[in-house]
């Protein structure tokens, strides 16, 4: 009976809720195509400050996407939703994301919180810094996290070895903002993170990760209006 429990939910209906441009909510969808799993995607627009009655409903303790609804059953926290879908949608025709050894797993759950913390909140700072000096050092600090990523993936084709994984899944919405960079703040990641350049382009070609991304200036010119650059 379990097992046949265990089953239905796994074919139970699928709703994503996100904003199109949300770095976070793009790790949701992409691993939903990459497992081959249907799903509605629900929009939830971030420009209007109060949140759905879905959304305080479905995640009452942070009021934030993304959220993946699962037989009518909310999963919160982008890496979360990762994690899940990777745990319920592999079978022997659905590879997992996450790496089989325990030390690797470790590794990737590591440098996805790296990408949290250190990554995005350095774009923070380098997209809302208003003085040069301030706006350098965010450059720097930026760059430095960059390089350091690049510096894991070393010559693998993905972070995952041979095919997408976890941490690529982790960290590939952000690449969509590189072209912004350049906009902003004149970084050229192909000229600086060459290794990593040639890895958003692997990535690109797979469906999964080429029907969420948005283009770079879509993503550029909406970070323009959240953080009113001019």
């Amino acid at each position: 009976m379990a097992a046949a429990r265990s089953h239905e939910h796994e074919g139970a209906a699928v709703t994503c809720v996100d904003f199109w441009c949300n770095e976070f909510g793009m790790r949701a969808r992409i691993a939903l195509r990459e497992k081959g799993v249907p799903f509605a995607f629900v929009e939830e627009d971030l420009r209007v400050r109060e949140r759905s009655d879905l959304v305080r409903r479905m995640n009452p303790a942070h009021r934030s996407i993304p959220i993946l609804i699962h037989g009518g059953r909310p999963v919160c926290g982008s890496l979360n939703i990762v994690e899940y879908v990777d745990e319920v949608w592999s079978d022997q025709t659905r590879r997992r994301l996450l790496p089989a050894d325990p030390l690797e797993r470790a590794r990737a759950r590591f440098w996805a919180d790296f990408v949290d913390r250190e990554v995005y909140g350095a774009q923070t700072r380098f997209l809302t810094s208003r003085s040069e000096a301030a706006k350098a050092a965010a450059t720097a600090e930026l760059l430095g996290h960059l390089r350091r990523l690049e510096a894991v993936l070393g010559d693998r084709a993905f972070f995952g070895g041979e095919e997408l994984g976890f941490l690529d899944v982790a960290l590939v919405p952000f690449s969509a903002m590189f072209h912004g960079y350049e906009r902003h703040g004149g970084v050229d990641v192909a000229a600086e993170c060459p290794a990593l350049a040639r890895w958003v382009g692997r990535c690109a070609e797979r469906e999964s990760v080429r029907g969420v991304l948005p283009s770079g200036h879509d993503m550029y010119e909406i970070h323009r209006e959240f953080y009113d650059l001019e």
